[in-house]
């Protein structure tokens, strides 16, 4: 029975990668191109970007709170890094030196948030989205036009390809998401934000400091924006005000789809990296069947509503399951020990 409900608790937590070998083996039958090497390079590196959007959001659903500020900072972070690079600092800056910039605008962004929430406990849906419309309003206002060109190593990581036409950015998020699968399965840190999304209170009382995993967590979700927003403004060559908008609800979808939780305390980087790749696919699909712009974005909002219901239902799932878990001890304890009903 033991061995049986893990199984199917595995299986309940990895179902999107079901799905996506579902999803998969139909599209290759459907449309025989789909299934193609080149098509399925050009899948993971539409991928990229939306896939780290989907892990920042996923990790700060583990703790328990949504960040829809990403989008924005995706665009803010190099945006603010190349105007201080050619146009606020005499002499400019080295572009090794904007990179790692990006990544600090795009971490103190996150820090910024992850304060307002631990700190001053402002509600988190309304401080992120806040964050959302005043970020996208700075770069519409600062970057009225697009920035270009970017040097050639600002761009390497969105542009360069490795041997068999892969590009650079692929192993560079899959590197992102190895890293992040190792924190969060493996050390006393990832326990402890799974801790806190699970049962705040208890987690606090046990001695946790949840208000730093909260902070830690938005510091993250603003460092893989940045990300993001290097492999974007590295794949179209310049930094537009436009990069990023209306991914903040995909990348939601994405991460529930790969088992993070509105509840909080549950959801894994492997999970969210199959979310990402389902939606990738989904989009890819939809382009080789020729399918028009308008039913897309009808088909995303769809998919938005799917995971919210399959979030339901495996909540309600795993709850079932974990009640039949302890029904059955109960049985068991009786068999061992006929007098156990009496005595109680």
């Amino acid at each position: 029975m033991r061995n049986r409900l893990q199984v199917q608790l595995f299986l309940l937590d990895n179902l999107i990668w079901v799905i996506v070998v579902l999803f998969f083996l139909i599209n290759a039958i459907v449309t025989p191109k789909f299934a193609t090497y080149d098509n399925l390079v050009n899948i993971f590196y539409h991928s990229a970007i939306m896939s780290l959007l989907v892990l920042a959001q996923g990790l700060v659903m583990v703790i328990g709170h949504l960040d829809l500020s990403i989008e924005s900072t995706l665009a803010f972070a190099p945006g603010i890094a190349m105007l201080l690079a050619l146009k606020w600092i005499p002499g400019g800056l080295h572009p090794v030196l904007c990179i790692f910039l990006t990544l600090a605008v795009g971490a103190l962004v996150g820090l910024f948030n992850g304060f307002c929430i631990a700190k001053i406990k402002v509600n988190p849906f309304l401080q992120s989205l806040s964050m959302l419309i005043m970020l996208r309003g700075l770069v519409l206002f600062l970057v009225p036009f697009s920035i270009f060109p970017l040097d050639e190593i600002y761009v390497y990581a969105g542009q360069a390809r490795m041997a068999g036409n892969i590009p650079v950015a692929i192993p560079i998020v899959l590197v992102v998401f190895l890293i992040f699968h190792i924190i969060l399965q493996y050390t006393p840190f990832g326990r402890y934000f799974v801790a806190t999304g699970g049962n705040p209170r208890a987690s606090f009382i046990s001695g946790i400091d949840t208000r730093r995993v909260v902070i830690y967590a938005f510091v993250i979700s603003g460092l893989l924006a940045a990300i993001a927003g290097l492999l974007a403004a590295g794949r179209q060559g310049s930094i537009s005000n436009s990069m990023g908008q209306n991914m903040v609800l995909l990348s939601f979808a994405g991460a529930i789809l790969g088992g993070a939780s509105l509840e909080g305390g549950k959801g894994t980087p492997l999970g969210m990296l199959g979310g990402a790749l389902l939606l990738g696919m989904i989009s890819n699909s939809l382009n080789l069947l020729g399918v028009g712009v308008n039913l897309v974005y009808a088909t995303q909002g769809a998919l938005i509503f799917v995971a919210i219901v399959i979030d339901r239902l495996r909540v309600k799932f795993r709850g079932y399951l974990l009640h039949q878990e302890q029904v059955q001890k109960l049985l068991d304890r009786e068999k061992q020990d006929p007098n156990l009903t009496a005595t109680v």
